[in-house]
């Protein structure tokens, strides 16, 4: 992906000097002409095309967006109800992601939604332990993570 980007880049560059135009506006319709080429000729990349990727970053961060509106809100429930109707726990979750920067960014994406917290990863990196301020079903909280952060994770990482 890091080539790619360097590749398309350089075409931006050979693309502004080529119509002397050396402005922001020169650089981006290169990098747009680059790209398209870099498309076309993406089977002959060994990764796939980085716009993919580029894509599913984007993607996984609009899920984290989502997921922080949702959580501030229900904690802002939590807090401004009149009586403290929480429970509290703590839950097992068994993730499928093997790279480390992956279960890193997991844990801090659950870390960072108000009302949950990682508490510790399993030493085989299987398992993260999270602590939730308000849970009903930890089923379902499970679930949750698993479509929403797991999948777009995944997705970012697949070759």
């Amino acid at each position: 992906m890091a080539f790619q980007i360097l590749l398309n880049a350089l075409l931006a560059f050979t693309w502004m000097f080529m119509n002397d135009t050396y402005t922001a506006s020169g650089f981006v319709s290169g990098y747009i002409l680059g790209m398209v080429a870099i498309f076309m000729l993406r089977r002959f990349f060994p990764q796939r095309f980085y716009g993919f990727a580029l894509y599913s970053i984007f993607k996984l961060v609009v899920i984290f967006i989502r997921e922080l509106l949702l959580a501030n809100l229900s904690v802002l429930k939590t807090i401004l109800s009149p009586k403290l109707q929480i429970k509290p726990g703590i839950f097992a979750f068994r993730t499928d992601l093997k790279r480390d920067w992956e279960i890193t960014v997991l844990a801090n994406l659950i870390t960072l939604t108000p009302g949950t917290l990682v508490i510790d990863i399993s030493d085989d990196r299987s398992i993260l332990y999270i602590h939730a301020m308000d849970i009903e079903d930890a089923e379902k909280a499970i679930h949750d993570i698993r479509v929403s952060f797991e999948k777009a994770i995944q997705e970012v990482s697949s070759k």
